[in-house]
């Protein structure tokens, strides 16, 4: 007889496609496959995404899509946008169900309520090299422009073992890197029961390291006061930490910073990567800004220019500024005019691909070993990019790679015999 079908559509964070693989995983042990392209589906989900109004658009647009594209199947929405928006998503055609975060795990069980659901939890990530490994959820910080903590709820972690657990499962699979993920992954409590002692986020990244397997361990957005001394020996002392880390800058004035309601100050950025570079000096960052914040001025603007130089991002995530009813940002004056922002996007990300291409500069003529994701594309454990010419290589292999040139995008490499 042959398998129903289904197909998955994740947008958004790292937390959500981590979601969206447990989703994969639950409906291939109930006997699903997941359907090819021009296949239909039976059922469809959507992990939407929230954090801004172009995230929004793409979210309802992913349902339509599906539904267009699998007029049969029933589709069940759930993510951040469901908890403001659930009358307007389940008035889309096709859409079966929507299901909240906080019920998020048992989506399942709703769609198929007569049959027994398996735990929620990833035994691989399909079409990726990196495992994403969710540690936590949730968000205590409340930022000002932040619709997360209203969509996400509180702060909450996972067991130690568990997360333990299925990091073995994951590289029983063949995944050689993990990448530990969360909404807010610096609040990692371990789930303590009464009378137990909190599990700090280098108690994780020890044991995670430890694990048989485990070839590359990357923690992933992290705030720069989240970073202690405890965390970077860790990295320092556990051969299979990289020395790369996305830290959130989102303002480099503290003036925005405050307006922002970041818990954080310039300096104290600063600081976390003189740290970090002092114990791995070819330590590498990347990291998150958000372009023309309410009231941002020219000054404060080029404030945020002058940390990128002074830093050197490897990558910068850019965020134009977007509305969300319900923050505090959202009822502040003097919201920026559009060709304002505009403008200011155009030129920071000028200057990050100028900073990115410095910084991949001194590895050419160098050897480096690259976790191959594509057929000739991959990323060393410092994160550079690295395009490998004259092969078509296996995924999810270690390779060395002599860097020949630097392109404007990526490393130019070729393989090198063993």
């Amino acid at each position: 007889m042959e398998k129903k079908r289904f197909k998955i559509a994740a947008l958004g964070c790292r937390t959500n496609q981590y979601e969206a693989q447990a989703f994969r995983d639950q409906l291939l042990s109930l006997g699903y496959e997941e359907a090819r392209e021009g296949e239909l589906a039976e059922i469809c989900i959507v992990n939407t995404c929230t954090v801004t109004k172009s995230a929004d658009d793409r979210s309802k647009y992913q349902i339509r899509s599906l539904n267009r594209d699998n007029p049969d199947a029933k589709i069940f929405v759930t993510g951040c946008m469901t908890e403001k928006q659930a009358p307007a998503l389940l008035g889309i055609a096709g859409v079966a169900g929507v299901v909240k975060n906080k019920e998020k795990e048992n989506l399942l069980k709703f769609a198929f309520p007569d049959q027994e659901i398996p735990e929620f939890k990833i035994e691989r990530f399909e079409a990726h090299t990196r495992a994403f490994v969710k540690v936590q959820d949730g968000c205590n910080s409340f930022c000002s422009y932040c619709i997360i903590p209203y969509v996400r709820g509180r702060s909450r972690s996972r067991r130690l073992e568990t997360i333990l657990d299925e990091v073995r499962g994951v590289v029983k699979n063949g995944f050689h890197e993990i990448v530990l993920t969360g909404i807010n992954i610096g609040d990692f409590d371990g789930a303590p029961n009464e009378g137990e002692e909190p599990v700090r986020l280098s108690t994780l990244t020890q044991a995670v390291s430890a694990i048989e397997g485990v070839r590359r361990l990357r923690i992933s957005s992290i705030d720069p006061d989240e970073v202690d001394d405890a965390l970077i020996e860790v990295i320092k002392n556990s051969p299979n930490c990289v020395p790369s880390m996305h830290i959130v800058l989102q303002s480099g004035s503290n003036t925005v910073l405050k307006r922002m309601r970041r818990k954080y100050t310039v300096q104290q950025f600063f600081d976390t990567v003189d740290r970090l570079k002092k114990a791995i000096p070819a330590f590498t960052f990347t990291t998150d800004i958000i372009v023309g914040f309410p009231g941002e001025t020219e000054e404060e603007f080029a404030e945020t220019l002058e940390v990128m130089n002074k830093v050197g991002f490897l990558k910068v995530h850019m965020f134009p500024y977007s509305k969300r009813e319900g923050t505090l940002a959202a009822r502040m004056p003097n919201h920026l005019d559009p060709l304002v922002l505009q403008r200011r996007k155009e030129v920071l990300l000028e200057v990050a691909d100028t900073l990115a291409g410095q910084q991949r500069q001194p590895y050419v003529g160098k050897i480096v070993e690259v976790l191959v994701e594509s057929h000739n594309f991959g990323h060393t454990e410092n994160f550079l990019p690295v395009q490998i010419e004259g092969a078509l290589l296996e995924k999810n292999q270690f390779v060395k790679v002599l860097v020949v040139e630097n392109q404007k995008e990526a490393l130019i490499g070729v393989v090198v015999p063993n």
